[in-house]
């Protein structure tokens, strides 16, 4: 399987080549990991990256439910000691599990996602860190995200169904859920969640197009239930069972997987999206109008790529985020002893804050014209559909807690609404 990312970076030749290959394959969709704008901070590598690309693979690797069983001695089961075998083992007591044993499936694909660095994940997640900043090496963060979060069965046959399930399954091809795990038997069926859960939510009418809500969250088992959500994150008891509610993935579902959220974007939905070359273009219309600092009188430039892109210092624009007033970097107005600032143009006092484009075209809802808002405080700018759209989408944090933050940076939002219309002089 390839795993590429379409970095801000030039293509190298190699990328380039594998980007010709890449046109010929059936694609299912892409994880795209929120608060990352366009790479990791640290930059992609291998299979830890700001996102992934899910094709149809060469042979499939999918399977399916074929018998379960009741053992003694889970760890010393056949199932369990056969390597080859796909299986998930749910302890019920000391001396007692039951074994749900998987067999190949020529109709699907399998691609799973956690923290392990192991063989079987395709894609390597570590836990964001608000700012779109980088965890320097001295910060060892004890991660919440499961070494083995959650996989994914992308139908062969029809490449719009995709279905998430939480737990992966690890090298020796087990998933075991503990006895302290809260699992239940309905008939002869039995399913469970992972300790701190993988939750999902689907939006409201289309994603692509600028007019979807935010749905709500749910959770999804092992089995691929879906359910409301615990009182807390890893509480022993389950939610309700929801009707109506699958585990197929829509264009912009959410998955949360407890230390970061990925978005799914289906083939179908990017196709109508709009590129980073067209997001680019965006940035040059309102360049071209040759927007001016009111106070140094300097013609400002927004970087195409990232805030530290910038050419010169001088050229690099600030948003007063009370006002939404674009302006160059000076001292007028600077109150001493604080972080506020007068504007020069309206007389407003409050934060000002440099701005960069947010390049990542899957966060994108829209194409809309260059009318550009930015969220507040990070000063990260996208189209008025985007922001709004983001800035009213509740982000699972901690055990029980909701907050909107900026998809390029992870950064809480601020305020109300959270975002500025942004005014160039």
């Amino acid at each position: 399987m390839v795993i590429k990312s379409e970095s801000s970076e030039t293509p190298h030749l190699e990328e380039r080549n594998q980007q010709v290959e890449d046109k010929g394959r059936v694609k299912y969709g892409e994880l795209v990991i929120l608060g990352n704008n366009g790479s990791l901070p640290q930059g992609d590598k291998g299979r830890r990256r700001s996102k992934l690309v899910l094709y149809k693979r060469d042979r499939p690797n999918g399977i399916k439910r074929s018998k379960h069983y009741v053992v003694k001695t889970p760890h010393a089961s056949q199932a369990i000691l056969d390597t080859t075998q796909h299986s998930i083992s749910y302890t019920l007591s000391r001396n007692q599990a039951i074994i749900v044993e998987y067999m190949p499936d020529e109709d699907t694909d399998m691609f799973q996602i956690g923290r392990s660095s192991e063989p079987p994940i395709d894609f390597v997640v570590m836990d964001t860190v608000p700012g779109g900043e980088k965890c320097s090496e001295g910060r060892v963060l004890a991660s919440t995200i499961s070494r083995f979060a959650c996989r994914i069965l992308a139908n062969r046959n029809n490449p719009k169904e995709s279905r998430i399930y939480a737990a992966g399954f690890d090298s020796s091809r087990n998933i075991f859920l503990g006895e302290k795990a809260t699992k239940w038997q309905e008939g002869h069926d039995i399913d469970g969640l992972t300790t701190n859960g993988v939750l999902i939510m689907h939006p409201q009418g289309q994603f692509c197009g600028g007019d979807a809500e935010p749905g709500i969250w749910k959770e999804v088992s092992v089995g691929g239930g879906v359910y409301t959500l615990r009182e807390s994150r890893s509480a022993q008891q389950k939610g309700k069972a929801v009707e109506g509610v699958s585990n197929v993935l829509q264009d912009g579902t959410l998955i949360d997987l407890c230390g970061a959220t990925l978005l799914w974007r289906s083939a179908e939905g990017l196709a109508k999206s709009p590129t980073k070359e067209y997001l680019e273009s965006l940035v040059d219309k309102v360049n071209a109008e040759r927007p001016m600092c009111p106070v140094g009188l300097n013609t400002l430039v927004i970087p195409r790529k990232s805030s530290q892109d910038a050419d010169k210092q001088d050229k690099q624009p600030y948003v007063y985020l009370n006002c939404g007033h674009v302006q160059g970097l000076h001292d007028w107005g600077v109150e001493k002893g604080s972080n506020s600032r007068t504007c020069s143009m309206c007389f407003k006092s409050g934060p000002m804050v440099k701005l960069s484009m947010g390049i990542e075209p899957a966060f994108y809802v829209d194409s809309g014209p260059p009318t550009f808002y930015a969220f507040n405080p990070c000063g990260h700018m996208a189209t008025e559909k985007t922001v709004k759209y983001w800035a009213i989408v509740q982000i699972p944090h901690g055990t029980s807690a909701f907050d909107s933050f900026c998809p390029f940076c992870a950064t809480p939002l601020q305020g109300y609404p959270g975002y500025v219309k942004l005014i160039f002089n």
